[in-house]
């Protein structure tokens, strides 16, 4: 294993010494993303820009309380709720406005390197952590899973701008430093709000949560959060049964596919992650993050296995939406792909998700524009 870590920081050290010469940190980083994340920007595109950058959205400082999408279901918590739903994206507006916000502004600097589209992101960025949002200790389980999504938008965008060899945030080390501090202090909370569940809790709610830790581990060069991160995976892969069902998601009745497929980006962005800083967390469970991916893609073909284990014919709404899917560049990252995943995945690139910090496709497969398709 150190061995493995060795070779994984020996293949960053251009950028790593980069950071260390004009990163925030004073030295370079002992945990690093993989190597996609060292790109560079694009195409630096001078001249007249149409790129406004929107008012920063109201730092949201208050209680972490906030109606459930779900309010009145059952306990599989699978019907939606239409007038709690509208209250719970009024009341989360500012929250979501910011990670779509920072997501969107990343990819745009990465692909045309305009310093108004960065002073943007740090403006944002800045004036939140500032604020202290989202720090509240009173919150329910919809706040805190509201807390841990944007930890995980946030931190995972700013992955893009901390090691891109372009070293965008030269010039900007204050700024860098309140950011990334805010980052970990979120960090710390998450990690207090999803730690020691009985397992009969754990679910996907939980590898979010832990994804947004590995990713704001790697951002502040915080062991212990990747620790947690990868300690709370092997609690996750442990779920996955012998046919690569994850119990708890089997619970979610006629969406129990969908949410099977919704705990996939989260776990196979830690195994990424981890693979990169050397921990090999593929065995865990006899394979079960690549049962838990087959028994899904084979899900998406024919839903019947899942009808046969939970006795619901299920609802494929979500499951026809490309972005779902985007868990597929790290998994292919991490096994040998069959010839129709691969097809199937480059039918659905680019692959963009905000909550997972953007462009995964440029990170996983940066051949895909050279491909032309």
């Amino acid at each position: 294993m150190q061995t493995l870590k060795n070779t994984a920081r020996k293949l960053a050290t251009p950028a790593l010494f980069g950071l260390a010469l004009f990163g925030p940190a004073a030295q370079a980083a002992t945990l690093v993303p993989p190597q996609g994340y060292y790109a560079g920007i694009e195409k630096l595109k001078t001249g007249k820009s149409a790129f406004k950058c929107d008012a920063v959205p109201t730092p949201y400082t208050g209680k972490l309380v906030f109606r459930s999408k779900y309010e009145g279901s059952d306990q599989a918590r699978a019907t939606l709720n239409l007038e709690s739903e509208k209250a719970f994206r009024e009341s989360t507006a500012d929250i979501t406005t910011l990670e779509r916000g920072v997501s969107k502004q990343v990819m745009q600097y990465m692909r045309d390197g305009r310093p108004e589209q960065l002073d943007c992101t740090l403006d944002w960025l800045s004036s939140w952590a500032r604020a202290d949002a989202l720090t509240s200790t009173e919150f329910n389980h919809t706040g805190k899973s509201m807390r841990k999504w944007a930890l995980g938008s946030l931190s995972s965008a700013w992955l893009h701008l901390k090691f891109s060899n372009s070293h965008p945030l030269a010039a900007h080390q204050q700024e860098a430093e309140l950011i990334e501090n805010w980052f970990g202090k979120l960090g710390d909370q998450v990690v207090s709000d999803w730690s020691n569940l009985p397992l009969e809790q754990v679910n996907n709610h939980s590898y979010w949560a832990a994804w947004s830790v590995m990713s704001t581990a790697v951002v502040t060069d915080r062991q212990d959060l990747f620790d947690w991160a990868v300690k709370e995976y092997r609690i996750g892969a442990g779920q996955v049964d012998d046919q690569g069902f994850l119990p708890n998601e089997l619970k979610r009745k006629q969406r129990a596919l969908a949410y099977h497929n919704y705990a996939l980006p989260p776990l196979a962005m830690i195994a990424s992650f981890a693979q990169a800083n050397g921990v090999d967390l593929r065995p865990e469970n006899n394979g079960a993050l690549k049962r838990l991916g087959d028994r899904v893609l084979a899900g998406t073909r024919d839903p019947s296995a899942f009808k046969s284990k939970n006795g619901e014919k299920q609802d494929m709404t979500d499951l026809k939406i490309d972005s779902k899917y985007a868990w597929l560049e790290p998994w292919c990252s991490l096994y040998a792909c069959s010839p129709e995943v691969i097809k199937r995945k480059r039918g659905m690139q680019p692959f963009k998700s905000f909550r997972l910090g953007g462009d995964l496709t440029r990170v996983y497969d940066p051949a895909h524009e050279k491909r032309g398709t």
